[in-house]
């Protein structure tokens, strides 16, 4: 589900000319090789925690730049969305994390 997510930001920022294919948003947007999204659909995985994580940093970083432009208002959004998906899933990682010490 949580892929839906990165390829409805991924989308988005094609419609607006931000990144021009899937491999350039998984490299600079997501901070993963060329091949993350496809990698993602081929075996039904989810995404990292981390890619959210750099996909709001850099939504958000993005903002700054084009803070006066139709596309504001969304990037924020989306830059939420990330954020909150991190947050939400910050205690199953800490449960995870301690059951491995």
């Amino acid at each position: 589900m949580t892929e839906t997510v990165l390829r409805d930001i991924y989308l988005y920022l094609r419609e607006h000319e931000l990144v021009r294919n899937e491999s350039e948003f998984s490299k600079n947007w997501l901070g993963k090789s060329d091949c993350y999204m496809r990698t993602l659909r081929y075996k039904k995985a989810e995404p990292s925690i981390g890619s959210f994580a750099i996909c709001a940093v850099r939504l958000e970083h993005t903002l700054k730049q084009l803070s006066s432009h139709s596309v504001a208002e969304d990037l924020r959004r989306y830059g939420e969305l990330c954020r909150n998906h991190v947050t939400a899933s910050a205690p199953q990682n800490l449960h995870q994390l301690r059951k491995s010490v």
